[in-house]
């Protein structure tokens, strides 16, 4: 099975969403290729911290500061019921880009671990509060992994896979993604498209309706 999702690092749904449907696809005991495919939510953010997520949610989405701080607790509760521990409103929210464009750089040189390092950034930035757009803490994160520091380091200090990161954010939009995370499911020939952190058991039934091919009745967009 063959799994490309658009998410981002800065995206809590995202998080809670990916721990489902790998917890799904394990007790189903499938063996997944997964990929991941960049979706900065807040594309113009500095690699330092420059405001609250409470500001940041008024500012992208109209809400008043106590609508948001509602949200922010309410998502950390969901979480929470997953096992995820989610600090969210603690969060020194950066850009996500130097994260993706690591990704992407794993993805293709060590796909094995790929999974693995994406959990980890989500880890640092919602449980431990790091700062993710920092090169230093991406090089601690894929040296826990077993990467060459120096390695690493020449990748993001550079301008590696810049390029590609820009490439399938405009495939998204292309595409008309408009919100995340947006999951592909393929099982040979046949697709299913989930939008949204989907309840685990719902991630599993959508799942067994492509292996028993009954998804052609049923519509999860």
């Amino acid at each position: 099975m063959k799994i490309i999702f658009w998410s981002d690092f800065n995206c809590p749904n995202s998080y809670i969403g990916l721990v489902r449907l790998k917890k799904a696809v394990d007790e189903m005991d499938i063996e997944v290729d997964w990929q991941m495919k960049p979706f900065e939510l807040y594309p113009t953010l500095f690699t330092t911290p420059t405001s609250s997520i409470i500001t940041q949610n008024v500012l992208k989405y109209g809400l008043t500061p106590e609508k948001a701080e509602e949200n922010i607790i309410e998502t950390e509760n969901i979480a929470e019921k997953d096992g995820i521990e989610l600090n969210y409103n603690d969060i020194q929210l950066t850009s996500s880009r130097n994260a993706h464009r690591l990704v992407k750089y794993v993805q293709n040189r060590y796909p094995e671990i790929s999974l693995e390092l994406i959990f980890k950034i989500y880890e640092a930035n919602f449980t431990e509060n790091r700062i993710i757009a920092d090169i230093d803490t991406l090089i601690e994160i894929t040296s826990e992994l077993g990467l060459d520091e120096s390695e690493i380091k020449d990748v993001l200090e550079g301008d590696s896979y810049n390029f590609e990161v820009q490439i399938e954010e405009e495939d998204a939009i292309v595409m008309g993604v408009e919100a995340i995370p947006l999951y592909f499911l393929n099982i040979s020939e046949e697709q299913l498209i989930v939008p949204g952190a989907f309840e685990k058991e719902d991630f599993k039934i959508a799942i067994q309706d492509m292996i028993d091919g009954e998804i052609e009745s049923k519509s999860y967009i």
